[in-house]
């Protein structure tokens, strides 16, 4: 066998390449620098941080559950489960925010209306209204609905938005709020219901809804926004309202009405409140500056129903308009349109509105309309004030008749015995003295029904006619650099032209009273000198009251007062014939006198007993 021989030169080359794999090997090790063995430090020191906001987090978690537990016991399930956040619910008429916090309405826009400076109408911002359930638990806690969060679920059924509120002690143990938002409507179904918590509310203690609100300024004048601002409520089938600054305890309350001149934030229930508290406050501090009207609040105990809250309300947030309010007349919210009681409500709402409706139909200038309904009243009273001018001519026939029993019966001795003749001679000519205040007393009822139609109906408002930018409220043609008392800051145009157009009425009108007038007797008021301080008094009370308020009233007697005296002025030149009167009266007095009726025989046997008596008392005298 041949031995091999030791190859010198391949055990060489192997030392080299193994020499060559150690060189390569050792350069792919990292360099040590400073540099490098922060960078390691860094991420060593992260990892153990980052463990460690694990381990407190879970730490905290547990700590936040334990006095979630501790200060909300059940509900404190609701407080882990769900986040803060707002829900919108909105239709073409009225946005709503829902917040979370409380499940309550935080902001409620009215669309398709600005305030008097051209913003946003809001009803609810800024935490300026509040709704709370303040109720007991059976492990002795009292608990605020505003101060716990609901999980909100939003979904839809067909127009209708459904937004649940639910405040959590578990999935299946709740209180709801059920919000339901229609297309085309003012109004929101909102429900108040629990479920499974007959175990977990308190029923021996007392349960309280707290609805708050204070009322934002809207419109340009505040002392007449405040004015027409009222608490209304309906309580055993009667509407009511608060005087201000009153509280009062009602049962049986169906609704509430925080009315705020030309708009409403309303609570309905079709489970009554009994026992509730209504409180109404006036607002404080200078027109200028004032951001609120008025304050109110209703405080009303809630019932359980086999140990849970089931209540059927529903919001109304709109404007107080009262031919929108009359299609909910199962409720008698028109009532708080403030038409006037009695015969004045009655007169707009039977004459007013239905003439003003017609005339919207087909007119689209408010001061038109205005225009327009002044010259049908006063068609309306025309045949009134021609029965006065009748009677004011037949007095003027028969004054000197009147005048010469002065002269026959003089003193006051013969006073009864110059008032039966006088009554006489009017009887026979035909002249009643009533008939010169029928007219007026007539006017009154038209006067003070347009006093509140004018002022409260929404669709004048921000309604523009020639200067005045505002029908609802007074027009300014001049800023004063200072206020006057009783006046205000500002001269508006349309009372002043009302003022000056009542003046001339009064002066034309003071001669036919003139004539209606018995001739002054002894020892009696003259009633001639109290008319003269009434036509110049009068205007001047007109210019300092109306100046602040609805310009659209104004115009009204404005127009209304210059077709009254051309009325005047045609019956006076044109229907009047005084030389027919006079013939007619004289005619009369050839007649027999009709038989009396049994009030003038005993007013006359009256009259009677008391001469006697006066004559009985002047012969004691002289004795």
């Amino acid at each position: 066998m041949e031995q091999k021989k030791f190859d010198f030169n391949s055990f060489i080359g192997m030392l080299l390449l193994g020499g060559i794999m150690l060189w390569w090997m050792n350069s792919r090790k990292p360099e040590v620098t400073p540099e490098t063995t922060t960078q390691t430090e860094q991420t060593s020191q992260k990892a153990s941080t980052q463990n460690n906001l694990v381990e407190n987090t879970v730490l905290n978690d547990s700590l936040q559950q334990i006095a979630l537990k501790n200060k909300l016991g059940a509900f404190a399930f609701g407080a882990l489960t769900t986040k803060e956040g707002n829900t919108t619910l909105e239709n073409d008429l009225v946005k709503l925010s829902i917040d979370n916090k409380g499940g309550q309405i935080t902001e409620a826009l009215i669309k398709n209306f600005k305030t008097y400076d051209s913003l946003p109408l809001y009803l609810i911002k800024d935490k300026n209204a509040s709704f709370n359930i303040n109720f007991g638990t059976n492990d002795n806690r009292i608990l605020n609905t505003k101060d716990l969060l609901f999980a909100p679920t939003l979904t839809k059924k067909g127009d209708t938005q459904v937004l649940s509120m639910k405040l959590k002690v578990s999935e299946t143990q709740f209180l709801e709020y059920r919000y339901e938002m229609k297309e085309g409507d003012y109004r929101i179904g909102f429900a108040v219901r629990s479920q499974g918590l007959n175990n977990v509310i308190n029923s021996s203690q007392a349960i309280n809804l707290d609805w708050n609100l204070k009322g934002f300024r809207h419109e340009k004048s505040l002392k007449t926004e405040n004015m027409y601002s009222y608490y209304y409520y309906k309580a055993d089938d009667e509407v009511d309202y608060l005087q201000m600054n009153d509280d009062e305890a009602v049962s049986d309350v169906d609704w509430v009405a925080y009315k705020q001149h030309f708009f409403s934030s309303i609570l309905s229930s079709k489970t009554p409140f009994n026992n509730a508290t209504l409180k109404s406050v006036d607002f404080e501090g200078e027109e200028k500056d004032t951001v609120f009207t008025k304050t109110y609040g209703l405080k009303a105990p809630l019932a359980l129903t086999n140990g849970e809250l089931n209540y059927d309300m529903e919001w109304f947030y709109g404007p107080t308009n009262y031919n929108l309010l009359k299609t909910y007349e199962e409720t008698n919210l028109s009532e708080i349109a403030d038409l006037g009681w009695g015969i004045f409500g009655f007169l707009n709402r039977t004459v007013f509105y239905p003439v003003f409706n017609m005339l919207k139909g087909f007119i689209g200038n408010f001061g038109l309309i205005i225009i327009l309904m002044t010259i049908v009243v006063r068609i309306i009273m025309s045949p009134v004030l021609y029965k006065s001018y009748l009677s004011s001519a037949k007095m003027k026939v028969i004054r000197p008749e009147l005048n010469a029993l002065n002269e026959k019966y003089p003193g006051k001795e013969n006073a009864m015995k110059r008032q039966q003749e006088t009554m006489a001679i009017q009887r026979k000519a035909g002249v009643s003295m009533m008939s010169g205040c029928i007219p007026a007393l007539l006017q009154m009822p038209v006067f003070f029904a347009l006093f509140k139609f004018f002022p409260t109906n929404i669709d004048f408002r921000q309604k523009s006619f020639l200067w005045a930018n505002d029908l609802s409220s007074y027009d300014m043609i001049y800023k004063l650099p200072f206020s006057i008392p009783f006046y205000g800051d500002h001269i508006s145009l349309f009372p002043i032209l009302a003022s000056v157009a009542i003046f001339f009425y009064m002066r034309m009108n003071q001669s036919q009273q003139a004539n209606m007038q018995a001739p002054t007797q002894e020892g009696m008021p003259d009633m001639s000198k109290m008319m003269k301080y009434m036509i110049y008094f009068s205007p001047i009370m007109m210019l300092f009251f109306f100046n602040n308020y609805a310009s659209g009233l104004s115009l009204y007697y404005f127009i209304s007062n210059l077709l009254t005296i051309a009325i005047m002025l045609v019956i006076k030149n044109f229907v009047i014939d005084e030389d027919k009167i006079h013939a007619k009266i004289e005619e009369n007095k050839k007649r027999p006198e009709k038989k009396k009726s049994k009030f003038r025989q005993r007013l006359d046997a009256a009259m009677k007993q008391a001469q006697e008596q006066q004559a009985a008392q002047q012969k004691a005298k002289k004795k």
